[in-house]
């Protein structure tokens, strides 16, 4: 594969990424629609958001180790291809458990991304790999930032199931865009499939900067979604009283903090990982304290913080994945997709349960109990960091070998 990648192909990479990881968040504003229209009992209705992002998950870790064993452009169409079939069934099904069956598809399928985001790493060349990998970021924070005042308002306009139909439809159209001019990329032969799965532990144990940085990323996702969890509640509450829409616009003016990749990929580039790392998790952590202000503030200026707080969290987190991912690039190119896949799925566990523990503490203590749980997360993170061997970063950004325990 040659080494160039053009702005053309930053482009389609970051925006199939966008689209294919926002599938997986289209129905959480909208469970409260979805749930009566196919008689689901109020106890259930998590399901709805929960199956996307436990298909998602299995994705990680059964499909996207696949990149290092199966001819990549055609891994990536077959899983988009099924994306664009899920989410036609779901934007039609009134059967609760079909409906179910199907989102838990849409969240496997989209575990594409996860093989595409690679693809800059192989293109790239080494000085500007950061960079690159970078924008293509910027397109999957955009997603996950969008997906859910998109949903809201396209839901507002119209229906509930038209958010679905209208992403089955864009994921024809990139199916045939990425068809056209995604590169193939076939990996070495090597390990077979059965084997390729019984290495992910052993690769867990000994690449201790996997680790790291899994522990690193999910504290901070656990602590964006501590935040984006909550906060909707707070809005709606009688302190702000929001409507869905108003809500919605809270989240388009946390996407300015999507603007964080392409910077932290310069940062990266130039050797300064380590020192972006510290200052992404104090951002995140001065952030919730910054949100602490709106609870003794007249509501205006109380939702102006909030928003200023949403685009630090937002900025931190989108800052601190590209540090992360440009860390474990640097490692193994043969066992690149699996890296990845233990990445994702380490920090995608941190979020899930970091929601569902969110949900409970502002149930009992309101918004101090979640802004507590959120700033203590990125801390707990920096204080692993601090017990970081051989910290300093080398020239090209990447992590010091000697830590990179093969």
């Amino acid at each position: 594969m040659g080494e160039s990648l053009s702005a053309g192909m930053q482009w389609l990479l970051g925006t199939a990424c966008g689209l294919l990881v926002a599938s997986l968040y289209y129905a959480q504003p909208l469970t409260g629609l979805i749930g009566p229209a196919l008689g689901m009992p109020p106890g259930a209705v998590g399901l709805l958001v929960t199956l996307p992002l436990a298909g998602y998950g299995v994705g990680l870790l059964l499909v996207v180790p696949l990149g290092d064993l199966v001819e990549n452009r055609r891994l990536v169409l077959a899983l988009v291809a099924l994306e664009a079939g899920a989410l036609a069934l779901v934007s039609q099904l009134s059967n609760a458990q079909a409906f179910l069956s199907a989102s838990f598809m849409v969240g496997l399928a989209a575990s594409a991304v996860q093989v595409l985001v690679p693809y800059v790493t192989y293109l790239a060349p080494e000085a500007i790999r950061g960079r690159a990998v970078g924008r293509v970021v910027s397109g999957v924070m955009l997603g996950i930032m969008l997906a859910r005042p998109v949903s809201s308002m396209v839901a507002h306009l119209w229906s509930w199931r038209t958010i679905f139909g209208i992403s089955s439809a864009a994921m024809l159209i990139l199916f045939a865009m990425l068809r056209m001019f995604l590169p193939p990329r076939a990996p070495a032969p090597g390990l077979s499939y059965r084997a390729l799965l019984l290495s992910l532990g052993d690769i867990f144990i000994h690449t201790e900067v996997l680790r790291r940085r899994a522990f690193y990323h999910a504290c901070m996702f656990g602590a964006f979604s501590v935040f984006w969890t909550a906060v909707p509640l707070w809005l709606s509450g009688p302190r702000f009283g929001l409507s869905q829409s108003g809500i919605a616009w809270v989240a388009f003016a946390g996407v300015a903090g999507a603007i964080a990749p392409p910077f932290a990929g310069h940062m990266a580039d130039r050797g300064f990982s380590r020192l972006g790392t510290i200052c992404a998790m104090l951002l995140a952590s001065t952030a919730f304290l910054l949100s602490d202000l709106a609870l003794a503030t007249p509501a205006p200026l109380g939702l102006g913080l909030i928003v200023a707080a949403a685009i630090g969290l937002d900025f931190a987190v989108s800052a601190n994945l590209v540090f992360c991912q440009r860390a474990i690039y640097a490692l193994d190119v043969e066992r690149r997709s699996r890296i990845n896949g233990l990445f994702m799925a380490s920090f995608f566990a941190g979020g899930a349960v970091s929601s569902a523990v969110s949900g409970w503490c502002y149930s009992r203590w309101g918004w101090p109990g979640v802004s507590a749980l959120g700033v203590a997360m990125p801390i707990l993170a920096l204080c692993y960091l601090a017990g970081e061997r051989g910290a300093a970063p080398t020239p090209s950004g990447e992590e010091p070998r000697q830590a990179n325990a093969a």
